[in-house]
């Protein structure tokens, strides 16, 4: 019954915000224009070929809205899922190796991270890539520290490779780079080979191959430019140049690892140290020490690269609480810290984003004010947490997932707060104001923008005007579905009495002293709506 309040905790928000934009948008369309095409080979984002990413996601997705429909919640069951499975799976590897009490501890610290919590609860492809990455790290822990050839060493070594697996139809290669370079630190440092002996390659490699090759094979056969962008572009490029102009100074991470961890950074350098020179659960391998250079590695791998985004080192979270909890399970005052922490954190969080909409608009919309009081309650909650802690009863199951759940519902709370604070970062209001206009055959452009909620929201594709951005890929590979110039929309538009255009504000400026016609149906500050229809000769005001 905890691990079902707990999960209920987890998703209560999941139907309740709208997609922000650009990623929840991207990564909600995606799947729609999927099921919608019954391509399921070949992504597309606005009807072009999008090949950024692997697909596991989108087919998940698309699963669920066939399954249960489309919706803002179907859009994120998969990522919500996944991301809160990383809470039984730290629990569960912990307690194998270390006990109950540092499963529990474990599950706290993971449960209580703000950055982890943020980000779990994201319609992104990081949460869901983490728990495949944890899990395949993990998995190889538990195979190296079974006994030599048995039964329990292949077992949890097929699992790694079938992790390692999905983990790359998530995100592409760098499984494998993350993965393997913490592999060879080990060895190095430890002067210990024997795990290369122990990775049952006759079995795994064939089992890795079967589950990602398939697609590999098939979406290369049908579009031949999709290896050179996908390997050499995508991977490559993105890490070696600033090709995508996410650069970031190299210490980018850090004060987002510190927000990972803020809760309990006080015992960091304690545990680092216990498990860095901690001998082990055997005599055959260090589990411990494994995790930390995993996450070493994760947090200086992404910061030597020239794309830079804040949810990369998110893989790091689970091992970095699985640490703690071991280190700290027998500090019965870790738990009373931490929750005292937390209640602080979400308590300095709401009132801090009540007083911020306030000096931004000169007002505090009651959707603001609702979602920083729940956070506040929670606030509370993670306190009598705390006060539960004590000496005779170090670590327990109630007082942990009241915790748990208190920072769950919390951080959520804060982040439909937030998504509530003018000026709004969706395209769900706009669209709905803009609805009344589009009939079927309304023709629609997006103008020197690309807003991805706006086709989520509107069901449709639009014609897109001077703008390629990261749909450049498919203008180029797709002639008859390329950007169109000014002229060109403007021929369109003035002979059309039946269309709809998105315009960015100063793009809308610079097209009404070219003479664009039509009404202004909406405007949001970040996107002005312009219908033609029954206005064809009235300039545009």
């Amino acid at each position: 019954m905890l691990w079902v309040a707990l999960a209920a905790a987890w998703f209560v928000t999941v139907q309740v915000r709208p997609l922000l934009d650009p990623d929840e948008g991207r990564y909600a369309e995606i799947p729609r224009e999927m099921l919608t095409s019954g391509d399921w080979v070949t992504p597309r984002l606005d009807g072009l070929k999008y090949f950024e990413k692997p697909p596991l996601q989108y087919w998940a997705t698309a699963a669920a809205y066939s399954a249960f429909g489309v919706s803002d919640g179907t859009s994120r069951v998969w990522t919500f899922a996944l991301a809160f499975l990383c809470l039984p799976m730290v629990y569960g590897w912990t307690r194998m190796l270390f006990g109950v009490k540092a499963g529990l501890v474990a599950l706290a610290a993971l449960a209580v991270s703000p950055y982890f919590e943020i980000i779990g609860h994201l319609n992104l492809l990081d949460a869901a890539f983490s728990f495949w990455m944890a899990g395949a790290i993990l998995a190889f822990a538990l195979a190296q520290n079974a006994p030599t050839g048995s039964q329990n060493e292949r077992r949890w070594m097929l699992a790694t490779w079938a992790a390692a697996a999905f983990g790359v139809l998530s995100k592409g290669i760098v499984v494998g780079v993350l993965a393997g370079l913490t592999l060879i630190l080990y060895s190095l440092l430890e002067r210990d080979w024997r795990p290369w002996r122990r990775l049952h390659l006759g079995l795994g490699l064939p089992l890795f191959l079967a589950i990602v090759t398939p697609w590999f094979v098939l979406v290369s056969r049908r579009n031949p430019e999709f290896l050179q962008f996908f390997f050499v572009h995508e991977h490559f490029a993105r890490y070696l140049t600033t090709v995508h102009q996410r650069v970031e100074p190299w210490w980018y991470f850090l004060p987002i690892l510190l927000l990972g961890v803020l809760p309990w950074v006080r015992f960091v350098g304690g545990f680092a140290r216990r498990a860095w020179f901690d001998p082990g659960v055997s005599e055959q391998f260090r589990p411990q020490k494994f995790l930390l250079l995993f996450s070493l590695v994760t947090v200086v791998f992404f910061s030597l690269s020239g794309s830079k985004l804040a949810p990369y080192i998110l893989p790091a979270m689970p091992a970095l609480a699985a640490l703690v909890g071991v280190d700290a399970s027998q500090r019965w005052q870790f738990l009373r810290h931490v929750s005292w922490f937390v209640a602080g954190l979400l308590l300095a969080f709401a009132i801090g984003l009540c007083v911020f909409s306030i000096a931004k608009n000169a007002k505090l919309p009651l959707e603001v004010l609702t979602w920083s009081s729940i956070a506040a309650v929670m606030a509370l909650c993670a306190a009598v947490a705390g006060q539960l802690s004590v000496p005779a009863a170090p670590v327990a199951a109630r007082p942990v997932i009241l915790l748990c759940a208190a920072s769950v519902l919390g951080w959520q709370a804060l982040g439909s707060a937030y998504t509530a604070v003018p000026p709004l970062r969706t395209g769900k209001e706009i669209a709905a104001a803009a609805a009344e206009e589009i009939k079927p055959q309304t023709a629609l452009y997006s103008v020197g923008q690309y807003r991805h909620t706006l086709n989520w929201y509107l069901r449709r594709n639009l014609t897109v005007v001077d703008y390629t951005g990261e749909l450049e890929l498919g203008i180029r590979q797709e002639p008859g579905k390329e950007s169109l110039s000014s002229a060109e929309f403007l021929a369109r538009w003035r002979a059309s009495s039946d269309a709809v255009a998105f315009f960015s504000p100063k793009v809308y400026d610079d097209y009404r002293m070219l003479g664009l016609t039509g009404r202004i149906i909406a405007n949001d500050g970040t996107t002005v709506v312009v219908s033609r229809k029954e206005f064809p000769d009235i300039p545009a005001t």
